[in-house]
Parts: structure tokens; sequence; C-alpha cells
């Protein structure tokens, strides 16, 4: 069969899921790599005692368990027989998703799948072995559940996205396979796998947690880290352009207020810098503008921003966030609220404001570089009048930092009620997590127009900048050419934002801000 096929050919690479927590360089590898996974035997031994532990109290006692005997939310109290509990569980997720609005991107719905895996996998759940392997098999296969953007509220867990997950599981709804959006039964036929049938409280386990806020806030994260090293970059590049001055990056002015990210942002300037003839020249004025002359303080911040978002992200997705929770050893099932999305909520709302200021100073240095002074062409062009040159793409950018500051509003600071009352308070962390997503592609455009602005106006220089920014701009200069005369600008926007994004970063250098 084609399953039995596709499992031999990629059992070669495979990285296994452990007790040991999933790091940011680990899922950075994953997502490059696109390997495989598999359950170790320490978390298959933890499912699967955690469910010999669900099943023989469900044996022994007829008190009700919320959601494993009962009705859900503001029907907690309904108690439901034995006989009747499969149907409780896919009922459940049946009328759960009913998610609506933009699809969510395929890479985070495979990290959806993969942090589903891990929270279960911690045998807290009180799932059936099975249930997590086909997660594991959709992983591995491509099998990738359409899911909606809309429909969580972040609290209750990610109710709406992850019941489209779980409808797959039971063969119902849609799936993104080979390139194409497909029933799902089609595809689990295709690979002779057959619908998983839900027991007792399995259909709540996927249905609570933090899976979409959380994957969103991973891929984000992993986007960020790499904007914020070119922030740095081309940080660097506008700063020479611009005939700037180098002293406000001495280490002793990052030693006397020693914030990490300042330090490290400092560090990686001067060394893009390094042996620059244009930075060593002697210069005629005494200061540079703050966006410049502030990038380690502004930048770092933004770095210390991600730090923290880091480690609140990271220790969510290593934990259990379902309900309720199953201890085996303490024997004990306590229904709690660990689905709530709070943490989340607030950390990609500082996400947000963060990445948004890394956009808000690019465009600040592009309008400085645009606007004819330290003896550069107005707009960068030759016979500006005749030729706008830059003037716009700095327009474009302005447009975009204004649309950020709209989305950087916190969506935490809201809740409504929802479930009868039941569920009274909510951390709307799914809106921030879609927001946050926005806010990272925009500054990823604003940072490619600071890009061109920068290239444009170092190439007016009769001095170099340093041989590591010359080999940079070289690559560069093979995908988007020297502006002689006006043209239409977005083509070479979309070439600048398909250059960055081709580019890849060793682990040490994308992450160095995490050790710094």
């Amino acid at each position: 069969m084609k399953n039995a096929i596709l499992r031999e050919s990629l059992s070669t690479f495979m990285h296994s899921i452990t007790s040991q927590p999933l790091t940011l360089p680990i899922l950075n590898n994953l997502t490059i790599s696109q390997d495989q996974i598999e359950l170790s035997k320490e978390v298959c031994d933890n499912i699967v005692r955690c469910r010999a532990y669900l099943d023989e109290k469900m044996k022994h006692s007829n008190m009700p368990i919320y959601g494993i005997n009962t009705g859900f939310g503001s029907l907690c109290d309904v108690q439901i027989s034995t006989d009747q509990l499969t149907q409780l569980q896919e009922n459940l997720v049946r009328s759960h998703a009913c998610g609506t609005g933009e699809l969510v991107p395929k890479p985070i719905v495979k990290l959806m799948l993969l942090f589903k895996i891990k929270s279960l996998g911690n045998g807290n759940s009180g799932v059936h072995l099975a249930t997590v392997q086909r997660l594991v098999d959709f992983y591995n296969l491509n099998i990738l559940p359409v899911t909606y953007t809309q429909g969580s509220l972040g609290a209750s867990g990610d109710l709406a996205p992850l019941a489209h997950m779980a409808l797959s599981l039971i063969g119902e709804g849609e799936v993104w396979h080979e390139g194409e959006q497909k029933p799902t039964q089609d595809v689990l036929k295709e690979y002779d796998l057959k619908p998983i049938k839900l027991q007792s409280k399995e259909g709540l386990a996927l249905l609570n947690g933090t899976q979409f806020m959380s994957a969103y806030a991973v891929h984000c994260l992993l986007k960020s880290y790499k904007l914020s090293y070119f922030s740095d970059l081309l940080g660097a590049l506008s700063l020479d352009a611009f005939d700037g001055r180098l002293e406000p990056f001495d280490p002793l002015v990052q030693l006397v207020r020693p914030h990490k990210g300042q330090i490290l942002t400092a560090q990686r300037i001067r060394a893009f810098l390094k042996d620059s003839p244009l930075i060593s020249q002697p210069k005629a004025h005494v200061q540079d503008p703050y966006s410049f002359r502030c990038m380690p303080q502004v930048h770092g911040a933004t770095k210390d921003a991600l730090a923290h978002v880091c480690s609140v992200v990271l220790t969510e997705i290593n934990s259990v966030s379902d309900n309720p929770n199953i201890f085996v050893a303490a024997d004990k099932i306590i229904s709690g609220g660990n689905f709530h999305g709070q943490p989340l909520a607030l950390s990609l709302d500082f996400l947000k404001i963060a990445l948004s200021e890394l956009g808000s100073i690019s465009e600040r240095r592009t309008y400085q570089l645009i606007s004819g002074q330290r003896g550069l062409p107005s707009f960068l062009v030759k016979s500006p009048g005749l030729n706008s040159g830059f003037m716009i793409p700095q327009y474009t950018a302005a447009s975009i930092v204004s649309a950020n500051k709209q989305l950087a509003t916190p969506a935490s600071v809201d809740s409504i009620v929802s479930s009868n009352g039941q569920e009274d308070h909510v951390s709307m962390g799914a809106n921030a997590a879609t927001q946050a997503l926005k806010i990272v592609e925009n500054v990823e455009r604003i940072l490619a127009i600071e890009m061109m602005n920068a290239s444009q106006a170092l190439a007016m220089r009769t001095l170099n900048t340093s041989p590591f920014l010359m080999q940079f701009l070289s690559s560069y200069r093979s995908e988007v050419q020297f502006m002689e005369s006006d043209k239409p600008l977005y083509k070479e926007i979309k070439k600048t934002i398909a250059f960055m994004s081709s580019l890849d970063f060793d682990n040490d250098v994308l992450f160095e801000e995490i050790d710094a």
C-alpha cells in the first residue's frame, strides 16, 4: 500500500518526540528540513498508562467527570450514559467545527499537529495511543486539516480551529494534501487509513488546548528572529549610506546601560561595518538622527521582548493545556483551566508591539535617506524632478507602519461572555495571534523597502561600505539592479522580499540573542 511504501522511504529521517522540551532551534530545523517525527517509547508508555487508568476509573465509578461522562461548557451538569460516550465525543467535534474566515496557512497547521502531539504525549490527557499516532501519521504524510482563522476566543482552548483538526481524524471535513484541498475520507482511503473512533475524553482532549495560538506564536517567532537580524543588517547599511557615525555603537556606551538586546545590537552593527572606508571617514556632522543613533536601544528592546515571548511560548508548547487533567500517580482527575490562553495572549500582544517598532524605526531611516541630506540626491535618483525616484516607496512604508499601529492595539484587554456565562472571561489570544502574523509580514515589507533605499544610496557614494556588506549587496544586486530612472517599483519590492526570504541562517546566528 502507498502508506507502507511512504513509511519505509521516510524512516531514515526521524525526530523522536520525547519528554524533553522542544526548543526554537529544534522547531526551526523541523520546519526547514520537513523531517518526520515518531513517538518515543517513554511517550507511548505515558499515553497508554494514562488511558488504562481512565478506563479503570470509568469501570468502577458513576461519578460525573467533566467532559468524560458529562456535557460541555454550560451543559457540564448533564450526565451522559456509558453507551453514548463515543457519540458524545464525536458530536462535540462536529458541533465545534464552525470556523470561518481565511484559511490558516499550511505551515501553521502543521505546527498545530506537532504541538497537539507534544501536549497529549505528556500522559495527562487520557487519549488512546492510536489517536496520537494518527496525528503523527498526518504530520508525516503532510495531511493538513483545512482550518480557519476565526472562531477561537482563546480560552476554552482554541475550540473551533482544533475541532477542524479533530474532524479530519474521524474522516470528515477537508484536508490539504499534495497541494490540493480534498475530502478527508478520500485521502484516508488513499493511504488505507480508517477513521479514528473517538472514545471517552478524546474529543475534548483534542479540542481543549492552545495549539492554534501556540502555532501562530512559534511561526511568528521564527520569522521575528530573522527580521531582528535583518533590522540590524539593514540598519548598518542605512547608517553607512547616510554617512553616519559609529560612536553610538561603542561598547562603553552599552556597558553603562547593559540591556542584553542593546549590547548585542551594537555588537552586530560594529561587526557588519568592520573595515568600512565609508564609516571611517571624517564626519562634518556631530550627531545622527535617533533612527540611526538609537538603533541599539530600539532594536535591542525588541530583542529583549522576543526573549520574553520565546520563554512563555516554549513553556506553553511543552505543557499540558487540555482539560480535565489526569494524574495517575496521585489518583486524581482534576478539572482546571490550563486551556486558558492568557499567557499567550499577553505575549502575542507584546510581540506585536515589539515587531511594529522595528518597522517604525526602519521607515524613519528610509525617510532620512531620501531627504536630500549629506550629499545624497533627493529621492535617491539622478535628475530629481524629472524623476520621482524613491519618493513613493516611503509612502508605502509609512502606510504599512500606520496599519501596524492599528494591528498592535492589544487584543488581550478585551473579553466577551460565552457559553451561557460559564466561560465568562476569555483571552482573545487567537485574535492576537492572527494580528501578529500580519504585523510580521508587514515588517518584512517595510524592511524590504529600506533595503532598496539603502542599496541605492550606497551606490551613489564614492567610498565603499564594509567587505561583509559589499558581499551582501553583490548578492542582492543579482536580483535587484540600481535604478537609473523611474520605473514601476512594485516588482522590485516583491523581488526584495523574495531575496530576504531566500536567505537561510545557522541557528547559532539566528538565535544568538536567546543566549546573549
